[in-house]
């Protein structure tokens, strides 16, 4: 039969491989769903909110994991990613310019100038999770770069209320101002260009079940809570 069809069934490594994206799945989905369990009841949340440094750093090294190449360029995006976001936080911290007037509470971990470092580690993950997306499906890099923007604002919309809710941050003004949205897509802008421009592989299985993950968390505990 496989001589007839010219097909031939998957090699071992293929099939060890794809074993392991569907435990890392498995890992993703559970980690989720814990987390907004234990977030939503009140007498779990105060440890949940505490371990949420930890969550991120094991999603975001999960999807590493199935990253298929760590180049030049790819290492120049993730700096990157990592860097224009810290220091776009900072200055939007110290000087209540770019986003508003806004403070990080103390359950997101150690800070620097009073941004936590995990924050760089969330602008690189959604900006890798939401430009996997759209690598595929959108050719002109322009109009990549538009979409995975869009998206990570949809994702920041779904996020602020939880976020503010948890003690992550708060708006010195109560409510969340325009510009924090509008800044946001154009910070997002500027490094989905360079996910897009930057030379390196952007085959990853993880990457999309990691990005419906998020935005159902995000979206659930902005219902829940």
């Amino acid at each position: 039969m496989t001589s007839m069809t010219g097909s031939k069934p998957p090699s071992a490594a293929e099939l060890i491989k794809n074993h392991k994206v569907t435990i890392a799945k498995g890992v993703v989905l559970i980690l989720h769903l814990v987390g907004i369990a234990g977030l939503y009841w009140e007498a779990s949340r105060p440890f949940f909110q505490l371990v949420t440094p930890l969550h991120l750093v094991l999603v975001t090294g999960l999807l590493l994991v199935f990253h298929t190449g760590f180049n030049r360029h790819f290492l120049v995006f993730a700096f990157s990613a990592f860097a224009i976001g810290m220091v776009t936080e900072i200055v939007g911290v110290n000087t209540g310019l770019i986003f508003g007037e806004y403070h990080y509470g103390p359950v997101l971990g150690p800070k620097i100038l009073g941004v936590p470092v995990m924050i760089g580690v969330n602008w690189f993950l959604m900006v890798y999770v939401t430009g996997g997306v759209w690598y595929r499906i959108l050719e002109n890099d322009i109009l990549a770069a538009l979409a995975g923007a869009v998206l990570m604002v949809a994702m920041d919309l779904s996020m602020e209320p939880v976020a503010i809710k948890l003690d992550f941050w708060q708006w010195e003004t109560g409510g969340i101002p325009l510009s924090n949205y509008l800044s946001w897509f154009f910070i997002a802008f500027v490094i989905q260009m360079l996910y897009r421009k930057l030379t390196f592989p952007r085959d990853n299985k993880l990457n999309f079940f990691v990005f419906i993950n998020l935005l159902l968390f995000f979206f659930v505990l902005a219902i829940i809570l």
